[in-house]
């Protein structure tokens, strides 16, 4: 059956139908589809975990209890799962396991551009690459063949472009696979010193026996052009632009299986050509291990490390040739992403900016507070390092930052990693207040579930954590709700509580207004004969404000009624319908 997939849809399918039965993500663009639609396949259990770490760990008990089982996250995701991933290489699996990651070149919405492959390579487990969804759904199917054969997980690398991009696939139907019989071995999956060094030879015979699969393997495509003088190493998304550039002109190999690339095949293909050129995003792995064996290609020398390329960079940079570009008569203004109208995050933010406090961030759609008007964040890491920054940074200023200082974090992103730092907070008694902003749901990448929602990824419900609760049993006795819609009371929480002398946590709750079961208020208006343009609503930010003919003006399409924008008029120009 042929189908309209993209590509985090065609994972999805070739995990459903290689027989998985469990599946354990966190939610991160670009890999966030890969999990939803495998949930839509009744016949896998599919779940959204805390974090990245946990879901890896999942899908490894699984794998040990003999089923074949996933996991999906971003670049970025991967590094929280590391620590399971090299291990995992030693360990090996008994059902197939499979981990699925998303890089994002060009950081559409990362907060880095690191390269998934040196992973694999660190690891020492194998990787595969597709370059369209067609691939994208036959490397997840037989990712698992080459796990349960040679005892491995195996990394499915997939990047932006492949992802989101459609393209026809040819699919198939479900094959069930009975669990594979459980039996108890301590020397393979007990990972202290005295099992694990005898363990380490045997990674490396795999690998040998994986580069050997690699010269012959038919995720490994080449495709020769008789007296083609240029010979392209690529592979990926990569590859397709190479080939709508080139066509059929130049000889080309693509390299489907990531880690371990093949040695003596690349040798000959190197041969048959004059000169030889590595088109690769992001870092010179490729180009590398040409290199490491003894040949000479050109490959960042010609390309840059640094974000996405296309088909007009291949043409340019190989042929030096540039496409004609039609443009706008007139500049286009920049259009940086914004909160939402009625975000629940910009009442705080103002407060925060308004009091000139310090605030560290974290990663989520909270992030975007640090942007002109709000300028209310000074730092964003990575996920839950709001919390443990804010630590260091009171413990390192002392009387110098106390009273001036906060965090901002998420529920999803504080049940994800932000725990583990509010217990460092309270354990080492920092004079420290973190705002936990719950929207009520993962809201960045896309609305999923988390255990703070009170429901599956499946919509059933379930155990809701309790936040408060939550805190108070980390330590933290001084703990507020306040809501962020009510500008007087979150400044005088924030007051109170960077004013008292101990850890303290407020939750600024109030649910996105993006959720369908929260119903918008009527939109407010501009009385024009009370405005003095004064400007004071738009330090807001909001998308629905604007100046028109020296008048604020709200934008009836996106007013939400929230509210916020009426606290700050001195003039009460803003009203309801009902006024």
């Amino acid at each position: 059956m042929k189908q309209l997939l993209i590509g985090n849809a065609a994972v999805a399918r070739g995990l459903w139908e290689a027989g998985v039965r469990v599946v354990s993500s966190y939610p991160g663009t670009p890999s966030t589809e890969i999990t939803e639609f495998a949930s839509k396949y009744d016949e896998i259990y599919c779940e959204w975990a805390p974090n990245e770490k946990v879901a890896t760990e999942v899908a490894f008990g699984a794998a040990l209890a003999g089923a074949r089982s996933a996991c999906a996250m971003k670049h970025v995701g991967l590094n929280v799962a590391a620590d399971p991933l090299f291990t995992l290489s030693y360990t090996g699996v008994r059902g197939g396991m499979v981990i699925c990651v998303a890089d994002d070149p060009a950081m559409h919405s990362s907060q880095n551009e690191q390269d998934s492959r040196h992973y694999a390579i660190a690891a020492k487990v194998p990787m595969l690459e597709p370059s369209d969804a067609q691939e994208a759904y036959d490397f997840a199917k037989a990712a698992f063949d080459i796990s349960e054969k040679y005892d491995t997980p195996v990394i499915l690398r997939m990047c932006t472009r492949i992802a989101h991009c459609q393209s026809i696939v040819e699919t198939g139907e479900r094959e069930e696979r009975d669990l594979i019989p459980y039996e108890k071995q301590p020397a393979k999956y007990i990972m202290m010193p005295g099992y694990a060094k005898k363990k380490h030879p045997m990674v490396e015979e795999r690998t040998a026996a994986l580069t050997s699969l690699a010269e012959n393997c038919p995720f490994n495509k080449i495709e020769l052009v008789s007296g083609s003088e240029i010979g392209i190493v690529t592979s990926g998304t990569s590859y397709q632009y190479v080939k709508e550039v080139f066509g059929d002109s130049v000889s080309v190999f693509k390299i489907g299986l990531a880690n371990p690339m093949p040695v003596e095949s690349l040798k000959k293909f190197a041969s048959s050509v004059k000169r030889l050129i590595v088109v690769e995003e992001l870092d010179p792995v490729i180009e590398t291990h040409l290199k490491n064996i003894g040949l000479k290609p050109e490959g960042k020398s010609l390309f840059p490390m640094i974000g996405e390329f296309s088909q007009k960079d291949v043409k340019k940079i190989l042929l030096g040739k540039e496409e004609a570009t039609v443009s706008a008569d007139s500049p286009i203004p920049g259009r940086p992403p914004v909160m939402c109208p009625g975000c629940p995050h910009r009442g705080i933010y103002y407060v925060l900016s308004k009091l000139k406090i310090t605030a560290l961030g974290d990663i989520g759609c909270y992030t975007l507070g640090a942007t002109p008007p709000l300028n209310a964040l000074d730092s964003t890491l990575c996920m839950g390092a709001s919390i443990s920054g804010l630590h260091g940074f009171n413990k390192a200023r002392g009387n110098d930052s106390e009273g001036k200082t906060v965090c901002v974090i998420g529920d999803s992103t504080f049940m994800h990693s932000g725990m583990t730092g509010l217990c460092n907070v309270s354990y080492n008694a920092s004079n420290s207040t973190v705002i936990i902003l719950d929207n009520s749901i993962t809201g960045m990448t896309g609305h999923q579930q988390n255990p703070t929602t009170g429901y599956t990824i499946k919509g059933d419900p379930t155990a809701k954590i309790d936040l408060e609760a939550l805190c108070r049993a980390l330590g933290i006795a001084r703990v507020r709700v306040v809501d962020p819609y009510d500008l007087k009371a979150c400044e005088a929480v924030i007051k109170e509580e960077l004013a008292s002398r101990e850890p303290s946590v407020i939750i600024s709750r109030r649910p996105c207004m993006l959720l369908k079961y929260v119903k918008p208020k009527a939109p407010l208006k501009v009385d024009a004969d009370k405005c003095r343009t004064c400007k004071s609503c738009m330090r807001l930010g909001c998308p629905a404000i604007s100046v028109n003919g020296g008048k604020a003006v709200i934008d009836a399409t996106q007013c939400v009624g929230c509210g916020v924008c009426r606290q700050l008029c001195p003039f009460d120009a803003i009203k309801g319908d009902e006024e």
